[in-house]
């Protein structure tokens, strides 16, 4: 049983106890932290360079310094956007199974978890509707597709928090001290990093735990599901940054036909494989995927 796994680790307990204590050490009241002004540059990066969907390629060599920071801008909101999606997903897994049989030990934390993810997703709103008017919707094919088995069902919850959550906090870290971006663009960054750090630490451990609950009665074929699936996860959360959408608004002509040529880049490869480096390793280390 999940609750028995997690009831005996003693590691995961006392993690508990100082993520819950650190989250009340660190709340924030963000409807009155940030400075919102009324409009934010045109003329400037919205988004790390080396974060945009087309650094490095072809296409970026044809564009002029004023279409790299337009793309980065419409980059940025669907970034953002993304934000919205997964946190609203993330939070209706979560608030299914507070307090439920088998997770009552980390449901304490769940609470810290959802307030804090709840006023993620207001803020990430804010910026979207603010400075680009819109909440960017997620492209077909963006989805992670139905789990291989119902059993499975904690764990791949779990493990998708996770990885979108290293996802997410890839781009944070890097964007929260990047010079060339505006101090708003930058504090939204920087905060997420600060409560995303304890989300993941709380998530792989947790991810740990139920992983070894369902290895104890899988089958070889159903881990080997997992492990496909899971990583077929970390694809399609990645390239849900490339949106024909955002080429659209930005001013690019044949916006899917972008899309298409910037997945089949060797850039694209590189930049999944950065991205989720570190999640990878965890994952291989734990014996979750092969």
């Amino acid at each position: 049983m999940v609750s028995e796994v997690i009831d005996r680790s003693e590691r995961f307990q006392g993690i508990l106890g100082r993520l819950s204590a650190k989250s009340i050490d660190d709340y924030y009241n963000p409807y009155r932290l940030f400075d919102w002004p009324d409009r934010l540059p045109d003329d400037m990066w919205w988004m790390s360079p080396e974060l945009t969907t087309t650094f490095g390629s072809e296409l970026a060599e044809t564009l002029t310094p004023q279409q790299l920071h337009t793309l980065s801008r419409y980059e940025s909101i669907n970034f953002y956007s993304l934000n919205v999606h997964g946190i609203r997903e993330l939070l209706i897994e979560v608030v299914n199974r507070i307090h439920t049989a088998g997770f009552e030990t980390p449901s304490e934390f769940f609470h810290h978890f959802i307030g804090e993810e709840n006023e993620h997703m207001w803020f990430f709103a804010e910026f979207c509707l603010r400075y680009g008017g819109r909440i960017y919707r997620q492209p077909a094919g963006a989805t992670s597709g139905a789990a291989p088995s119902a059993k499975l069902e904690s764990l791949l919850v779990f493990a998708r928090i996770m990885i979108f959550e290293e996802l997410v906090d890839h781009y944070n870290s890097a964007m929260a001290v990047d010079e060339r971006l505006h101090e708003t663009i930058r504090a939204i960054n920087r905060i997420h990093h600060q409560d995303e750090s304890r989300h993941i630490a709380f998530g792989r451990e947790l991810v740990q735990l139920l992983f070894q609950d369902v290895k104890s009665t899988a089958t070889d074929e159903e881990l080997a599901e997992i492990s496909t699936y899971l990583q077929r996860y970390m694809t399609h959360s990645f390239e849900s940054l490339y949106h024909p959408q955002v080429y659209r608004d930005a001013g690019l002509d044949r916006p899917h036909e972008v899309r298409r040529a910037l997945l089949a880049s060797p850039g694209r490869v590189r930049a999944e494989e950065q991205t989720f480096r570190k999640t990878a390793k965890f994952l291989k280390k734990a014996g979750i995927i092969r």
